[in-house]
Order: structure tokens, then sequence, then C-alpha cells
């Protein structure tokens, strides 16, 4: 009986992860195959061809675009951790007061929806001068709400008892923090960059406000504008190869990590 239910609850799960990942199997299948094949449902074209992926290099600066999209990723991740874990440290290990209170407004900027910020915001970033810059990719984002709760979270089951052993041997708050907590909770550090990079790198909206040259736009705003302006041609073939050569960074990121993700997600949970 056991092994017969055992059976059923795979048979279930591999029926569900094929709901899952056809769609993106299909889509890697259709940018392989001719432009008049593409419609057929099977995975497996009759004649295999690069010309869609070849069309996207040609048309667009691709490679400069996922460079861009790279290193404002890359350095909101390293902001995020920095401002992230140093707000969750002092909401969690510091005793002064209003820590409650702030720690509550943090949390309630999570409910406010970003386009509502999207006019203020974009208003800053011109009286800065920050439009056409890569500041204006970076800093609105070099701190969140969730990363402070998880980075707080995280940071409150680490036991008291190592936080006085390392005050008595002279370490600062900042020594505690980078030398100690963040050793501790590297599972933590790679969720928070996984998120982190996933929101920035899929970022369309507030690139395509701020940024109007061509050599600074980033991967998913090029993206976007190839497909949407017109410059595809109805290809459907060509928007595809576009898409998954979009997505593909973040596919393999998560497929490095997974492993730290699900640890971190499972372990940090919202212990009090």
């Amino acid at each position: 009986m056991n092994r017969m239910v055992r059976l059923i609850r795979y048979l279930l799960l591999s029926l569900a992860g094929v709901v899952f990942i056809y769609p993106f199997l299909w889509m890697i299948s259709a940018t392989l195959r001719p432009e008049n094949e593409i419609g057929a449902l099977n995975l497996l074209p009759s004649d295999w061809t690069l010309v869609s992926y070849k069309t996207v290099f040609e048309k667009i600066p691709l490679l400069r675009a996922f460079a861009n999209s790279l290193f404002v990723s890359l350095s909101v991740v390293i902001c995020v951790l920095l401002f992230g874990s140093m707000t969750g440290f002092a909401i969690s290990r510091l005793n002064f007061r209003g820590r409650g209170m702030i720690f509550i407004l943090i949390l309630l900027t999570m409910i406010l929806p970003f386009q509502l910020t999207l006019i203020p915001l974009y208003i800053l970033m011109v009286k800065l001068g920050w439009v056409d810059t890569y500041l204006a990719l970076i800093v609105p984002y070099g701190i969140n709400a969730l990363s402070v709760l998880i980075f707080r979270q995280a940071f409150k089951t680490i036991p008291q008892d190592v936080v006085d052993a390392a005050r008595i041997d002279g370490a600062s708050d900042f020594g505690i923090l980078f030398r100690i907590f963040w050793p501790l909770s590297m599972p933590t550090l790679i969720t928070v960059s996984i998120l982190t990079f996933m929101g920035i790198w899929n970022e369309v909206l507030w690139p395509i406000l701020t940024i109007r040259k061509t050599e600074l736009m980033v991967m998913p705003q090029l993206v976007a504008l190839f497909v949407v302006g017109g410059a595809a041609e109805s290809q459907l073939g060509v928007q595809l190869a576009a898409a998954t050569l979009l997505a593909l960074p973040i596919v393999i990121a998560y497929a490095f990590f997974q492993k730290y993700f699900i640890e971190s997600m499972a372990a940090t949970g919202l212990k009090e």
C-alpha cells in the first residue's frame, strides 16, 4: 500500500513538473526551427537552425545590453547585501529607541506598489541629473524592505552568546556583522542575492522611463523595445529567441544556487 501511494505521488509530481517545464522547452525548441514550423506542438524540429538567434544579434546590441544588465544587477545586489544586512542587524541586535516602529515602517513600504512612487521618483532622478545614467538604475533599488526582513529574521536565529563572546573579544558591530553573522548566514545571503538579481534583471518599466541612450539600455528594456517596437518584424521565432536569451541567466543562476535558496527559505521563516 505504501509503495502504491509513493508511486502515485511520484507520478503526480512528474506530471506537474512536465506541465511547468513544457512551455519553456517549447520556447527553446521554437527558436531552433524554421518560422513556418513554430506552430507545431512537438519539441523536436524537423530542421534545426540558428537563424532566429543570428537575427537578434544582428538587429540589436544584445551583448552591450547584457553587460549593462549584469553590471546594474550585480551593483544592486552588492548594495542590498550591505545596506540590508546592516539594517537587519541593527533592528535585530541593537537596542535603541523606536526600533520597533522603524521596523513596522519598513514593512509598511512593502504594501505600497512601485507605481505609486514612480512619478515622484522620476522627478527626483531628473532633479539630480541622473536620467540616462547607471545611478538611476542602481540607487533607487539599493535597499528594499524584503531584504531587511529576511536578514532580520535570519540574524535573530543566531545565539546571543555568540554576540556577547565577540564583544568581549573587542569586536565592533561591523566586525560582528561581517566576520560572524555573514559567514553563519551564507544561505540567507545567497537567497537575498538571487531574489534581488531576479527582480532587477527582469525590471522593464523603470529603465524605459529613465534610460533613452541605446548604449545604456539594459537587456529587458532592449528586448521589450525590440519586440514591441516592430524591429522583430512580427517574426515569432526571433521574438522567442530574444526572450530565451533574456531568461537564460536567471535559469543558470537559480540552477547553481537552488540548494542554498531552498535551505534559507525553509530555515529562516518569520520567527519572532
